[in-house]
């Protein structure tokens, strides 16, 4: 699924048009519809004719990994092996992030959540939960945590825990190894520089500390599943995730959102994303910064 979300902008390969004459596999129209309903189907992922390219790049990747020589092969494949849809599912997400993407929610989230919550002034039941739905490769729930770390050095003394979520099982893995390229942290306040430490193995990588991998816990989860939690969030990041759903798939999730969130609590979603005035229950306080109505 389009995924979502936030951090060292890991390198983007552009998915440049392939002439029909110059192509490797044989690519159908019915092959492009039938791998369309897939996405759909299981990750709500809605992809028009002008991403026609765009599945016939990715997915040519799994052609060659499995030898296959047309795409009418792969799709017989995928009937009669249910877990290949967990790859095809990895090859069509997008997972372009970085840490502090659109920095005015960490700011927001620092002033109106973490503080209130250090203060007493935050309604809880002593225990903070935010949920990075979408987290792609870790860039955003790593921010998160040290922003957290940083307002409360010693969390032993609260209960506080941060849930990342992702379709995909490779930028699940890289999120939850949390090393990353020195370039990708261009983009990171010095006073948050601290909670990464070289790695030992490269000068060119940096590894985000215990003190901060330890209030996140990496876990797949399509969202168009059942949600497998029933607390309740303090704040949710789904960013730049909805973009890739058609109107009702995306009204569905935010309805199952709203849900999720503690009332007074905030939802942070991605900066071409918008709700038009469609969700009551949801109030505009900042860009593209929502809060649950108490």
């Amino acid at each position: 699924m389009a995924r979502q979300a936030h951090k060292v902008a890991a390198p983007v390969i552009p998915d440049l048009a392939v002439p029909e004459a110059a192509r490797e596999f044989a690519f159908s129209d019915a092959d492009f519809r039938n791998l369309v309903q897939l996405a759909r189907e299981h990750a709500g992922i809605a992809l028009s004719d002008s991403k026609r390219n765009l599945v016939y790049t990715r997915v040519s990747r799994r052609l060659r990994a499995l030898g296959f020589t047309a795409f009418r092969q792969y799709r017989d494949y995928l009937a009669k092996n249910s877990g290949e849809l967990e790859s095809f599912i990895n090859a069509i997400s997008t997972n372009l992030t970085k840490f502090f993407r659109e920095s005015h929610h960490f700011d927001h989230f620092r002033s109106h959540v973490v503080q209130p919550f250090l203060n007493g002034s935050l309604r809880s039941d002593g225990r903070l939960r935010v949920w990075s739905a979408g987290c792609s490769t870790g860039e955003e729930p790593y921010t998160i945590a040290a922003v957290l770390r940083h307002e409360m050095p010693s969390t032993s003394r609260h209960d506080i825990r941060i849930l990342a979520t992702d379709i995909d099982t490779d930028v699940l893995a890289k999120g939850a190894r949390g090393v990353y390229p020195v370039s990708g942290f261009d983009n990171v306040p010095r006073i948050y520089r601290d909670y990464f430490e070289p790695t030992g193995e490269r000068d060119d990588s940096l590894m985000a500390k215990e003190s901060i991998r330890s209030l996140i816990a990496f876990r797949r989860l399509n969202l168009m599943d059942p949600w497998p939690f029933r607390g309740k969030f303090d704040a949710i990041f789904c960013r730049n995730v909805m973009i890739y759903f058609d109107n009702p798939t995306k009204t569905a999730l935010i309805d199952r959102f709203i849900q999720s969130i503690k009332p007074g609590g905030f939802l942070y979603i991605g900066h071409s994303e918008s709700f038009h005035g469609t969700h009551a229950e949801l109030q505009l306080v900042g860009r593209t910064t929502y809060r649950r109505k108490a």
